[in-house]
């Protein structure tokens, strides 16, 4: 391991508003912030959102600076790329961000019921090799865990660079009926961008994509029900 990434590790443990949990703390056993993030972590009762896979966490840091009376929770594994993160918005004083490291898979063993209002998804990887569907952020298996922890009313967004992923979450959507208001094939083409500030925040990898000449997509959907908690898997042709 490369000296630049272990000085970010040791840093990380200096970051108050970074979670590490351990793989025995949250294995078949809740954490114990879940149900209460806004009460322990952030100390107010604005909603919180969460950005699953946020990498550096430029998307959870332009959120949290441009939203203050809501709270942001960036979730990613990969502990390096996190520190970015987490050290802007302690440089900045965002008192409004946070971020969690663990893999997406044990989401549920950190929020309770009703206690997300939103949740963002940029750029994730999509997962396009063939029987790789139940691996994808947006399929019926991980929206199964979101609505568990999502408010009725709550939205998921999805922004990405591949049009495969949107397509195939639209169909998701279709097949499961649930209520989708926004889907844009190229927000900055349509205009989507300029109606929607927060669609304007870039990362790395979308600034990387634009200068390729990729359109970059958007999907706004909620989960239905209330009590949904099962949908309809869709798998590729």
């Amino acid at each position: 391991m490369g000296k630049d990434k272990l000085r970010k590790f040791a840093e990380n443990l200096t970051f108050e508003n970074l979670i590490q949990p351990e793989f025995d703390d949250i294995f078949h056993r809740d954490y114990p912030l879940k149900g209460r993030w806004a009460e322990d972590f952030f100390k107010n009762a604005n909603p919180i959102t969460l950005e699953l896979g946020c990498g550096k966490g430029e998307y959870t840091v332009g959120l949290g600076a441009a939203n203050p009376g809501r709270n942001f929770i960036g979730v990613d594994i990969k502990g390096a790329r996190m520190w970015r993160g987490a050290k802007t918005a302690t440089e900045m004083g965002l008192a409004n961000v946070g971020f969690l490291r663990t893999r997406i898979e044990f989401i549920e063993s950190f929020f309770g019921p009703e206690e997300v209002s939103e949740v963002w998804i940029t750029f994730p990887d999509p997962q396009l090799k063939k029987g790789r569907e139940k691996k994808r952020l947006t399929s019926p298996l991980f929206l199964e865990r979101y609505a568990r922890f999502l408010k009725p009313g709550g939205s998921i967004n999805l922004k990405t660079d591949s049009r495969e992923l949107h397509d195939y979450t639209l169909k998701v959507i279709d097949v499961n009926g649930l209520p989708c208001e926004i889907a844009s094939a190229d927000i900055y083409g349509e205009g989507l961008a300029d109606t929607y500030p927060t669609l304007k925040i870039k990362t790395a990898y979308e600034r990387r994509f634009l200068e390729e000449g990729k359109p970059i997509t958007y999907l706004r959907f909620g989960l239905g029900a209330p009590d949904r908690r099962e949908f309809t898997m869709v798998f590729d042709d």
